[in-house]
C-alpha cells in the first residue's frame, strides 16, 4: 500500500529529519540479543545500510525515531519493574515493512508493560521485508506473507520460550503486540505458527511459534477495499485470543482492516475485543492526545486480565 510509505515519510522524512551514522541502540542496562547465530535465513541485500533517522515535527511532545535497512535482527529483553507477572509480550513495530518506528511503537511500549509487570520483548525485525517496485508505485503482492520478518517473529517467539525460565515467564503467557505493518504480523504469527519458514536453528526451533494471546493495534494488509479477508491470514480455532483498536478516521489503513479481520475471529470461535474510535487517525502509539483513544492501554490491560494473562 503506498498509504504506508507515505504515513511513514510523513511521520520522519516529509517533516525533515536529522540523519545519524549510528544504528539505534537501546537504554543503558539493555542489549540487542541477535536472533539469528548467523545469517538469517532468506537473507536479501539491503539498499543501504542500517540508519536512524529522527523526525522534526512532534508527535505528543515527541519526535519520532524510525530504523531504515535491518539486515541483522535483534530483540531486546525489558524486565518487569513491578511485581512479575510471569507474562510477556513481543513488540512489532510498525513502518510500512519499510523502517520501524522504534520508539513510538517500541520502547515507548515497552516502558507501558514492564510498568504492568509485563516482561518486554522488542523485536527489530527486518526491513525492507516486501518488496516494493516504485515504478509502478505498488508492491507486487501488497498482501503476500512478509517472510523474512515473519521469520523472525516466530524466531523470537520460540526463543522467548526457550529462556522461559531465565527471564522468569510463564511459557504459557506469551503474546504479541503490533501496530500498523507490526499489526499485520501479528495477525501472521497468529495464524501461520504452523507454517515453518526455515529449516531448524538450535533447540529454539523446538518450542512453539504461536502466541498465547494478541494485540493488534490499527492495523494493516488484513482486508481488500472489497472488506474481503487477506487469503494468507487463515482464521481458524486455533487462532488466539486477539485484541484489536482502530479509529475510523484511519486513512492510511482503514477501519475495515479490523472489522474484517474481527468478522473472521468471531466466526471461528475465537475470543476477541475490538474498540473503534471516531477520531484518533493512525500511528498514534501510547502518546497522549486530545482524542479518548489515547486512553486504549487502560482498555487492552483489562482485557488482559479478562483473559487471564494478568491478575486482577
Amino acid at each position: 500500500m503506498r498509504l504506508w510509505v507515505i504515513a511513514l515519510c510523513g511521520l520522519l522524512a516529509c517533516s525533515g529529519v536529522h540523519a545519524k551514522t549510528t544504528v539505534w541502540q537501546p537504554a543503558a542496562g539493555h542489549t540487542q540479543i541477535p536472533i539469528w547465530p548467523g545469517t538469517p535465513p532468506d537473507a536479501q541485500p539491503m539498499p543501504g545500510a542500517e540508519s536512524m533517522k529522527t523526525g522534526h515535527k512532534l508527535f505528543g511532545g515527541k519526535p519520532i525515531t524510525g530504523v531504515y535497512n535491518v539486515s541483522r535482527p535483534t530483540m531486546t529483553v525489558y524486565a518487569p519493574t513491578g511485581k512479575n507477572t510471569g507474562a510477556a509480550v513481543v513488540v512489532f513495530p510498525g513502518g510500512g515493512f519499510e523502517g520501524l518506528a522504534i520508539d513510538l511503537e517500541g520502547t515507548e511500549v515497552c516502558d507501558w508493560l514492564t510498568s504492568e509487570g509485563i516482561t518486554c520483548v522488542l523485536l527489530k525485525y527486518r526491513v525492507p521485508s516486501v518488496p516494493y517496485d516504485w515504478h509502478c508505485d505498488c508492491r507486487p503482492d501488497d498482501f503476500a506473507i512478509s517472510a523474512p520478518s515473519l521469520e523472525d517473529a516466530q524466531r523470537t517467539l520460540r526463543l522467548v520460550r526457550l529462556h522461559a525460565r531465565d527471564w522468569r515467564i510463564d511459557p504459557r503467557k506469551v503474546g504479541v503486540i503490533g501496530f500498523s505493518a507490526g499489526g499485520f504480523l501479528v495477525a501472521e504469527t497468529s495464524t501461520q505458527f504452523k507454517h515453518r519458514l526455515y529449516a531448524p536453528v538450535d533447540a529454539a526451533d523446538k518450542e512453539s511459534a504461536r502466541p498465547d494471546f494478541a494485540l493488534a493495534i490499527y492495523p494493516g494488509h488484513l482486508a481488500f477495499d472489497n472488506d474481503t479477508l487477506n487469503p494468507n491470514v487463515k482464521v481458524s480455532r486455533d487462532t488466539p485470543p486477539t485484541f484489536l483498536l482502530q479509529a475510523e478516521d484511519d486513512y492510511v489503513d482503514g477501519v475495515n482492516q479490523s472489522l474484517v479481520y474481527y468478522a473472521a475471529l468471531a466466526k471461528a470461535h475465537v475470543p476477541a475485543e475490538m474498540h473503534l474510535y471516531a477520531h484518533g487517525g493512525h500511528a498514534f502509539g501510547l502518546r497522549p492526545g486530545k482524542f479518548p483513544i489515547s486512553g486504549w492501554p487502560k482498555l487492552a490491560m483489562a482485557w488482559l486480565q479478562t483473559i487471564g494473562v494478568v491478575p486482577h
